[in-house]
């Protein structure tokens, strides 16, 4: 069964209009190649930037299945499968039984591939930190709250892909 998505507006405010812009500006910052090049030698991890994404999906879910993976990045199933062989040769991930289906691998972090991420986090928020190191403590707790509130609303009219209907997200 499938119905229409939800209509959009006629029109956005103008402080949706800025939001989108700020977005779409810090999107480009953070995803230059010269920047996640910069952060990946500062991380002492030589990955490239789908790899990055893949890894950190992992490290913030129990394991998943590579069809699973491919869902939440997004992206095709084969570019998964190349992405965690690529993660695999390095020792950054490994391919465990998935508990429901013999039959069926999950992808799990290695040791290896734990410190990874953690030093990747760890250079991406030094590097925000002297981005931000004229904000104040309240400012920067504002600012943490309302992104935390905007990813739960995007997440809230978000578009399911196997029911095309808004996925309700309650609300704390």
């Amino acid at each position: 069964m499938s119905t229409e998505p939800l209509p959009l507006p006629s029109v956005a405010t103008p402080e949706v209009i800025e939001i989108e812009r700020a977005l779409t500006r810090i999107t480009y910052l953070s995803t230059r190649a010269r920047q996640h090049d910069r952060l990946m030698t500062l991380a002492g991890v030589p990955l490239d930037r789908a790899a990055v994404a893949l890894l950190r999906q992992v490290a913030d879910s129990e394991p998943l299945r590579p069809g699973e993976l491919a869902q939440r990045l997004g992206v095709e199933a084969s570019h998964v499968t190349r992405t965690v062989q690529q993660l695999q040769k390095s020792g950054y991930v490994t391919r465990v039984p998935d508990p429901d289906d013999g039959r069926a691998q999950r992808i799990q972090l290695t040791e290896s591939g734990r410190a990874a991420v953690d030093r990747v986090r760890d250079a991406g928020a030094r590097g925000m930190q002297l981005a931000l190191a004229d904000w104040s403590p309240d400012e920067l707790g504002q600012l943490a709250t309302l992104f935390h509130r905007m990813v739960d609303d995007f997440l809230s009219y978000a578009v399911d892909d196997d029911t095309e209907q808004p996925a309700a997200v309650p609300r704390a």
